[in-house]
């Protein structure tokens, strides 16, 4: 642990000039006393660290030293491809590989490219979980996380509607979606891929044993594949709908993006108004009802009747609150 701690000082002293106990002490995670201790260390060890007194003062490298400890360990270069994502690290357990090799990283620059990393950070940011939702970390996330790095089957139970499997998986991907994690696995002996909400699994069980990974899996591709599918699947339903031009615009963004665009695809002229007619796939006739009501005027259902039916009524309690009252 202190050897780590070490190294860690000196890349943090090779990447910037000067850095102040407090400095040191923060990105350590130790007290400045610590701090104190570990510069003698590396001293004595011969790395020429030195220390200026004074308000202005602070540990520095003296005469240009340089460490070849630069080189990444594969955890650190692994996880340096997705440093873009920090919340997704820190849920699967890599933060620290990933602050180490950036580390390096800023260690082994230029100079004058030092303060690359800072100002990328102050111009991107991605933040992954959807609006109006507090994300949760599934529990057994880091579990499958190590599993899919090592190429390690598991034993895993999962909840599927109302009773609970196991299964024995080869874990070949993750995938975060909407603040949602995925785990995108191979079943071991049937050779069928499958996904899996991992807030849905009660156990993970990591084996002894590796697999060995098909070296043709495409993770993007399998997992665009399966979420059409998905999409796809539910879709059972179809509701005829007149828009209005407004309502061609905010269609994609009240329904489905699939549904939106196989409605709209091949829709035929618009009338004198400007309105078009559409046959909409969706999930339900009372999915549509949720979904439709956001376009409120500018949509009017045709089929079925019953969903027509029950946009009228909508309409007329609507009219009913906003009528001045007599007199």
């Amino acid at each position: 642990m202190r050897a780590a701690r070490l190294i860690k000082m000196v890349l943090l002293l090779q990447s910037r000039p000067t850095m102040t106990a407090a400095e040191l002490a923060r990105e350590l995670e130790v007290s400045e006393r610590t701090v104190t201790r570990d510069a003698q260390a590396l001293s004595e060890a011969g790395v020429p660290v030195y220390a200026d007194r004074g308000r202005a003062g602070g540990y520095r490298l003296v005469g240009g030293y340089r460490t070849r400890l630069t080189g990444l360990a594969r955890s650190e270069a692994e996880a340096l491809f997705l440093s873009g994502v920090p919340g997704a690290l820190r849920e699967m357990g890599l933060e620290d590989a990933a602050s180490a090799a950036r580390l390096k990283v800023s260690a082994a620059l230029l100079p004058s490219l030092r303060d690359a990393p800072d100002t990328a950070a102050q111009r991107f940011h991605l933040d992954a979980p959807a609006w109006f939702r507090e994300p949760e970390t599934p529990a057994l996330l880091p579990v499958l996380a190590e599993a899919v790095w090592d190429d390690r089957r598991v034993t895993a139970r999962y909840r599927r509607e109302d009773r609970e499997v196991e299964r024995r998986l080869e874990p070949y991907g993750l995938v975060l979606k909407a603040g949602t994690w995925y785990l995108c696995a191979r079943v071991a002996g049937s050779g069928a891929f499958r996904t899996y909400r991992i807030d849905r699994f009660g156990t993970v069980d990591p084996l002894g044993e590796r697999f060995d990974r098909a070296p043709d899996f495409d993770l993007p591709g399998f997992w665009a594949d399966q979420a059409e599918r998905f999409a796809r699947s539910i879709l059972r339903a179809e509701v005829v709908v007149r828009l209005s031009p407004d309502g061609v615009r905010r269609l994609p963004y009240a329904v489905d993006p699939l549904a939106a665009r196989e409605a709209l695809d091949g829709v035929g002229p618009p009338d004198t108004g400007g309105w078009v007619t559409v046959t909409l796939p969706v999930e339900s006739e009372e999915v549509a009802h949720t979904q439709l009501t956001a376009l409120g005027p500018e949509a009017e259902v045709l089929a079925p009747a019953r969903l027509r039916e029950r946009f009228a009524a909508d309409a007329a309690r609507t009219a009913a609150l906003y009528r001045r009252p007599d007199g």
